[in-house]
């Protein structure tokens, strides 16, 4: 009893048209349930699509290079579970078709006509239904009427752009808007100008430069994470009004009672650094600061407070920079966040984060403490509304006396560690973030609250 299973793409959250980088197995290459078969990457982690079968590889639908989505047909598998005659497996496949017609006719909003076929075999392909596989997650189709005719990831596009679909043009089947006519509206608004009435908000272009005139060049392509991070800190930059709170925290105590947890640490074959007990002070503050873990509503007039308190933890690797998140960081201890961060640092660096790994912060943090630096302007990670930067620990002379140095007192040397709080000034004002690293300080200064 054997018959062909398609095997699709898996839910890979909001990504689209990732890259197939590696196919893993060959035509006729028998291969277990859940055995990896296919290597897509997007522009931050690397996910190997297994199979939800057992069998044998009978064809191999894409290959390297190519551009796939959710839902989007990778191989077909001669697999077990299939009806025993020819008849019921026949009857099976109408079936199958029959659904694939009706699906396509919806997707596309037009009426389900008895007999209809699709115009092509890749239009058969495109609008069969994804097997019943729990793996497998289909793309939400669109309503027939009510609103520009564009799929869920064309409209997710628009949303980051802040475009209206009203007026774009759809160039796919049916009049269907895709990513494509999108970039083309938004280029075609722009090059028109500005309306009677209106200023223009196109910004002045960088000039170009032959630089080979004044000596040798040469061009290094960008990573694609490098590329990601670009377009992403750009839009936040542009849409975000950025304000930059610098304090310092006194983290003597902090620092003697992390090293007196290195020799337990190193039982456990861990390595405990103040960014670990920086994240657990964060999740603290973070439980009477709701607006810092909120997001503002898209249509501007509210805040999505987020109840939880997932972190997401900037990570250096040789492409670029990443940011995992930890979850749940209020719950955890402090051995299990170092235990966890290692974890996710790891698989950042080796390039095998998964789409989830990197979704859902409520807030980032950005550390430099292990490089060096006094300060810096991070960038938020929108739609978060606030990050966290830190700066190397130093030691710095304190005076141990009041404002009035004739009072009396003298000068301690003082473990300091620089903090630089960047917020969307839209949702947080000045005072709420001094509030905010004062509060963060007098946690870091006296570890002792977090046991409150």
């Amino acid at each position: 009893m054997s018959g062909q299973q398609e095997i699709r793409v898996p839910d890979i959250g909001d990504f689209e048209e990732v890259e197939v980088v590696e196919i893993m197995v060959a035509k006729g290459d028998r291969v277990a349930l859940e055995d990896p078969v296919v290597c897509i990457e997007s522009d931050k982690a690397t996910l190997e699509v297994p199979t939800p079968v057992a069998g044998r590889v009978g064809a191999i639908l894409v290959s390297l290079g190519d551009r796939v989505s959710e839902g989007t047909p990778l191989l077909v598998i001669a697999s077990e579970g299939i009806p025993d005659s020819p008849a019921e497996g026949a009857r099976e496949e109408g079936a199958r078709e029959e659904g694939a017609r009706e699906e396509g006719a919806r997707e596309e909003g037009a009426p389900i006509s008895e007999g209809a076929a699709p115009e092509s075999e890749s239009d058969a392909q495109r609008s069969q239904a994804p097997p019943p596989q729990d793996f497998v997650h289909s793309v939400p189709r669109e309503k027939a009427s009510g609103g520009p005719h564009a799929g869920p990831g064309a409209r997710r596009y628009a949303r980051e752009l802040g475009v209206d679909l009203a007026g774009a043009e759809g160039s796919g089947r049916r009049g269907r808007i895709l990513r494509e006519d999108i970039t083309r509206h938004v280029r075609e608004q722009m090059s028109a100008g500005p309306r009677r009435g209106q200023e223009s908000v196109a910004l002045p272009p960088v000039p170009i430069v032959d630089a080979s005139r004044f000596g040798p060049v040469r061009e290094e392509a960008l990573s694609r994470i490098r590329r990601a991070s670009a377009r992403n800190l750009s839009r936040s930059w542009l849409n975000v009004p950025h304000v930059t709170q610098h304090d310092d925290a006194d983290v003597t105590l902090l620092e003697a009672f992390r090293r007196s947890c290195r020799e337990r640490a190193r039982d456990g074959n861990l390595k405990l650094s103040p960014l670990h007990f920086i994240l657990k002070s964060v999740a603290f503050v973070l439980r009477d600061f709701p607006d810092f873990r909120s997001s503002l509503s898209p249509t501007g007039d509210a805040l999505v407070v987020k109840d939880y308190f997932h972190l997401g933890v900037a990570v250096d690797t040789d492409a670029g920079l990443v940011v995992p998140v930890l979850r749940d960081v209020d719950r955890k201890g402090i051995f299990e966040l170092a235990e966890e961060l290692a974890e996710l640092s790891q698989r950042a660096r080796a390039r095998r984060l998964e789409p989830a790994d990197m979704q859902g912060a409520c807030f980032t943090v950005s550390s430099l403490g292990g490089i060096g630096g006094r300060k810096f302007t991070p960038i938020v990670n929108a739609p978060e509304v606030a990050i966290l930067g830190l700066s190397k620990l130093r030691v710095e002379p304190r005076w141990t006396g009041g404002m009035d140095p004739v009072a009396g007192g003298e000068f301690e040397a003082r473990v300091m560690l620089p903090l630089s709080l960047s917020y969307d000034h839209r949702v947080i004002d000045g005072a709420a973030a001094a509030r905010f690293t004062t509060r963060l300080s007098r946690v870091l200064a006296e570890p002792a609250h977090l046991l409150l």
